[in-house]
């Protein structure tokens, strides 16, 4: 509704995702899913509202690791790029993937035969968490690889 309140603070995107990582650390241990990470320890600083963030790359994870193909690795990447903090998350679909869907839309779901009970709002509330903070997310289909990309310009420095 274009009224999401957010407290905009300047933040670690590496520390952010390391914790999201540990807060699910169950839930990817019980996966058969492998997890590759590519997260440096130089501090990215964004200006973002954590709690939203967190729950967009809880969000995130939780996706791939109910939606990737059994035994496949989910990869999760932090870099910068002209000036931007970009985490990117690569895993291979369970079904074959619609190029033409746009995944961010509301009530739209990969594989519409599913009954898990997903609504189908997950990645347009992650899209709306991450523009509320002064972000971009984007979702790149190709056959079955999946690739969704959160992109923040990076702050000056931490506080």
């Amino acid at each position: 509704s274009g009224q999401l309140p957010v407290k905009m603070e300047i933040l670690d995107m590496g520390k952010l995702l390391q914790q999201t990582l540990a807060d699910m650390n169950v839930q990817i241990a019980q996966s058969s899913c492998t997890m590759k990470l590519a997260i440096p320890k130089t501090p990215m600083p964004v200006m973002a509202d954590g709690l939203r963030l967190y729950r967009v790359f809880q969000n995130l994870l939780q996706n791939a690791l109910r939606y990737s193909l059994e035994g496949s690795r989910i990869y999760l990447t932090l870099t910068e790029e002209a000036g931007r903090v970009v985490v990117r998350m690569k895993n291979t679909s369970s079904v074959e993937l619609e190029s033409t869907k746009d995944f961010t839309e509301r009530f739209v779901r990969g594989d519409e035969s599913r009954t898990d009970g997903g609504s189908g709002l997950g990645l347009s509330i992650a899209k709306s968490f991450t523009q509320a903070c002064g972000g971009n997310l984007t979702v790149e289909t190709d056959a079955d690889l999946f690739t969704v990309t959160v992109s923040f310009q990076k702050a000056a420095e931490l506080s």
